[in-house]
């Protein structure tokens, strides 16, 4: 089930928030465990709307963490603070079992296909389907009995609590990766209050528009142009195609995150934002402190610093900066284009690091800028396509290597249809909608809160289900992840 449909929309949605309300007077004292119990089970629902089966396999990672967790609390008692292996034993049985979920179900026919590729090998692929949303529950599972290891947060005894804190389906199936550490106290303590709902609705319709209004929009073009016959294409259609893709995943994903973020607030929750206008961005380095941040604070704070981070000297930095970036793009899927383009960002950011930041800094910004966009651009053009040969094509092609006019008649074609389109998506990739409207609330206060808003949240609804009725596209990037 997606948040852009009709079912999540008029069906799943209203039924949730009805039976989560309704249990506030009903159960008194209770209201709050019976709460987590509606959400516990909704999720499930929502989980299990596409994949059934896989349902018992996040209720087992759901136990395993529950008590690979109680176990490994006990490096808090005095008596095991030595000599003691249990506590080290329980979290790492929680690594073995995470990863080991990711490695079978992600990467099992990877591996297979690989072993055959080199060996001759005609190893049968198992073909199973990828459990939605595994690589971000997995993490948080695993983060959450890490966290309870180095004593950051403690143990949760609740099963329910904890199962509600893993399923929770605002990010469940897109994140953005929530640790527990964030969310423990709101589990049992968060604020309900018609201001935060009314929040949460705003931010949900802001996202519901990114994603329907604009990431299928520009994502329709992607996919048009990336199955053209090289006839119909030029140089300049091949960059044109590549940017289509920039803004969808952009919008696409953080629409999601909003719709995520907003859900989160009408159940009272807060969870952390996830994308911060990364497409502002004057370096690569700055781009990643942008993009998908709960991702990238996770592989900082559990990969790069336990592998020594920037202590150990240079050299092992640099190695550690490698490292975390092959296994980013490793996370993404299983397939070479993921860990080439995890390379090819790791290598950046070690130019950055060591010299090329110091000296982009004394250009002028509009070339930084320029510089930035240009290898974001460039690193969606290796993310975008899963078939070797045609990420090579369309390497070839955006570089003028692919043997097509520089522009023909149907580039103009489709930038005539989209002008409009890049030009709302350029738009909304920065923060001045947002400034126009912190400035018109300050000076309008009653007027803005009053009307606008809700005018606002109104026209993006209705225009997002007239998109949603009318238009058969509505893929969701980040299922697969």
């Amino acid at each position: 089930m997606l948040f852009s449909s009709t079912t999540f929309l008029f069906g799943f949605l209203p039924l949730v928030l009805l039976t989560y309300f309704s249990l506030t007077k009903v159960c008194g004292k209770y209201a709050r465990t019976a709460q987590n119990a509606v959400l516990f089970v909704f999720s499930l629902v929502f989980y299990a709307w596409g994949e059934p089966l896989y349902s018992l396999l996040m209720c087992a990672s759901i136990i395993v963490a529950y008590f690979t967790g109680i176990l490994a609390d006990k490096s808090r008692l005095p008596e095991h603070k030595k000599n003691s292996k249990l506590p080290l034993t329980a979290m790492l049985t929680a690594v073995v079992w995470n990863l080991g979920l990711l490695l079978f179900f992600k990467y099992t026919d990877f591996f297979i296909n690989t072993i055959n590729g080199i060996s001759g090998a005609d190893i049968k692929p198992l073909g199973l389907a990828l459990p939605i949303g595994i690589s971000f529950y997995s993490f948080q599972t695993l983060s959450y009995v890490i966290d309870v290891y180095r004593g950051n947060v403690k143990c949760q005894k609740n099963i329910l609590h904890l199962g509600t804190y893993v399923a929770l389906f605002p990010q469940l199936i897109a994140g953005p990766i929530v640790r527990y550490v964030d969310v423990a106290e709101q589990l049992v303590n968060r604020q309900e209050s018609l201001d935060k709902f009314a929040a949460g609705v705003k931010r949900f319709c802001v996202g519901l528009g990114k994603k329907v209004i604009i990431a299928n929009a520009v994502g329709e073009l992607f996919d048009t142009i990336s199955h053209s016959s090289q006839s119909d294409l030029s140089v300049t259609a091949s960059w044109v195609g590549i940017i289509a893709y920039t803004f969808q995943i952009y919008f696409d994903f953080s629409g999601y995150s909003d719709m995520a973020i907003g859900l989160g607030k009408m159940f009272g929750f807060d969870f952390l934002e996830n994308f911060n206008y990364p497409y502002i961005s004057d370096s690569i380095t700055e781009f990643w402190r942008r993009w998908h941040i709960s991702l990238s604070s996770w592989f900082r704070d559990y990969v790069y610093i336990p592998l020594g981070g920037n202590r150990k000297g240079k050299a092992r930095q640099c190695v550690n900066i490698m490292v975390v970036w092959f296994l980013t793009g490793f996370w993404h899927g299983a397939n070479w284009n993921f860990m080439m383009w995890g390379v090819y960002f790791g290598c950046i950011l070690l130019l950055e690091k060591n010299f090329l930041l110091a000296a982009l800094k004394k250009s002028p910004k509009v070339i930084q800028h320029i510089y930035a966009l240009l290898l974001i651009v460039i690193g969606w053009g290796i993310f975008a396509y899963e078939d070797t040969s045609a990420l090579l094509q369309n390497l070839k092609n955006m570089f003028g290597l692919g043997g097509l006019p520089l522009w023909n008649r149907q580039t103009t074609f489709w930038l005539s249809q989209n002008g409009i389109l890049f030009l709302l998506a350029v738009i909304c990739s920065t923060p001045l909608i947002k400034k126009i409207g912190e400035r018109f609330s300050k000076s309008r206060p009653a007027l803005y809160s009053n009307f606008c808003e809700p005018a606002e949240c109104a026209v993006l609804l209705i225009v997002s289900v007239a998109y949603l009725a009318g238009n058969s596209f509505n893929p969701f990037l980040y299922f697969r992840f």
